[in-house]
C-alpha cells in the first residue's frame, strides 16, 4: 500500500475515534471554561473562610452549652477543610489553579467578617448559621452553570450543600424554640 494511503486511512480512523470518544477530563482534552473556574474558585474561598471563621468562633466562644458548641464547631471546621480540598483538587483535575491565599480569601469571600473577642454561645450559633447559609448560597448561585458544563463538579457541590445545610439546621436548632409555643 502506498505511504500516503496509510497516512490518510490512519488520519480518518483518528478523526472517527475522536468524534466517538467523549472528552471527560483535562487529560482527554476537556478544557474548563473561565466561568467554571471562577465558580469553583468562589466556592473554594467560601469554604476556606468558613473553616477559618469556624476556628475563630471555636477559640472565642463562651457561655452556656460551651462544650457542645465547641465540639460542633470542630465538626464544621473539619468538613469545611475536607470540602475545600475536594474543590481545589477538582479544579486541578481541569488544570485550573486554585487560589487559597489569605489575601484572595479576604478579598473575595461572600461570608461576612466574624467579630473579634469573646462571643457568647447564643450569638456564635447565629453567626455560624449565617456563615453556613452564605457558603451554601454561593454554591446554589453557581450550581446551574457548573452543572451545565460539568455534572461531576455539580455532584461534588450537591454533597457539600447537603452537609452544610444539615449543619445549619443542627446549629440553629440550639437557639430555636418549639413551633407554636
Amino acid at each position: 500500500m502506498p505511504e500516503n494511503t496509510k497516512t490518510t486511512k490512519s488520519a480518518a480512523k483518528t478523526t472517527r475515534t475522536a468524534k466517538r470518544t467523549p472528552q471527560q477530563n483535562a487529560e482527554s482534552g476537556f478544557t474548563a471554561s473561565a466561568k467554571l473556574g471562577a465558580s469553583l474558585q468562589a466556592v473554594l474561598v467560601d469554604l476556606l473562610e468558613l473553616a477559618i471563621q469556624g476556628k475563630q468562633a471555636h477559640w472565642n466562644v463562651v457561655g452556656r452549652n460551651f462544650r457542645d458548641t465547641h465540639r460542633q464547631l470542630d465538626e464544621i471546621i473539619d468538613d469545611a477543610r475536607v470540602f475545600s480540598d475536594t474543590v481545589a483538587e477538582r479544579m486541578r483535575a481541569f488544570h485550573l489553579v486554585p487560589d487559597g491565599r489569605s489575601s484572595t480569601i479576604a478579598s473575595t469571600t461572600s461570608l461576612p467578617q466574624f467579630p473579634t473577642g469573646e462571643v457568647s454561645t447564643e450569638e456564635t450559633i447565629d453567626l455560624v448559621t449565617e456563615r453556613l447559609e452564605a457558603a451554601v448560597k454561593t454554591m446554589r448561585d453557581v450550581h446551574g452553570a457548573v452543572d451545565e458544563e460539568d455534572p461531576t463538579s455539580a455532584d461534588v457541590l450537591h454533597a457539600i450543600i447537603e452537609r452544610l445545610e444539615q449543619f445549619a439546621w443542627m446549629v440553629s436548632a440550639e437557639n430555636r424554640t418549639p413551633a407554636g409555643r
